[in-house]
């Protein structure tokens, strides 16, 4: 199954797939609101106003697995992060990242970039970059800085 064949949904409940960002590089995120990381919200909106006329698409996935951290909608978290961070890449339904549950984008993911100790996503934030073909090229711990990620996406792009 290519990346291009996973189903995802909008905020507003609208089914779509991958393949409407295909020859695109991505930076896949999970991301919660009430989060230490959540912060990262402006350096990933810093990156694709950057590079998004580069063709670099940030897609945002809230999940509420980690100390209920997006614990409302998820109309409410795409709310949030416009209003404080000015967040306008796109972001997407709640959804489960590890687990029996879990998205298949974030099983895809995570089979195909496992981390370090564990394949699972350890926390929010956790970045998946994925270049114009749907490689996933590399994984990135919720504690790096979005900033951090900049040489590899010039360098896909």
């Amino acid at each position: 199954m290519s990346i291009y064949d996973i189903p995802i949904t909008t905020i507003q409940g609208e089914e779509k797939k991958l393949a409407d960002y295909q020859s695109k590089a991505m930076i896949v995120v999970n991301t919660a609101s009430k989060c230490g990381f959540t912060p990262q919200f402006d350096g990933l909106q810093e990156l694709y106003k950057k590079y998004k006329d580069q063709g670099l698409e940030v897609l945002g996935f809230p999940s509420n697995q980690f100390m209920n951290q997006e614990p409302g909608t998820s109309q409410e978290a795409e709310e949030y992060c416009r209003q404080h961070y000015g967040v306008s890449f796109p972001m997407f339904a709640k959804v489960d990242v590890r687990g029996k549950n879990a998205h298949p984008l974030f099983q895809h993911l995570t089979k195909e970039a496992p981390g370090i100790i564990s394949d699972q996503v350890k926390w929010n934030f956790t970045k998946f970059l994925i270049d114009e073909e749907g490689q996933v090229i590399k994984r990135y711990a919720p504690k790096t800085e979005p900033k951090d990620m900049e040489k590899d996406i010039q360098t896909l792009l």
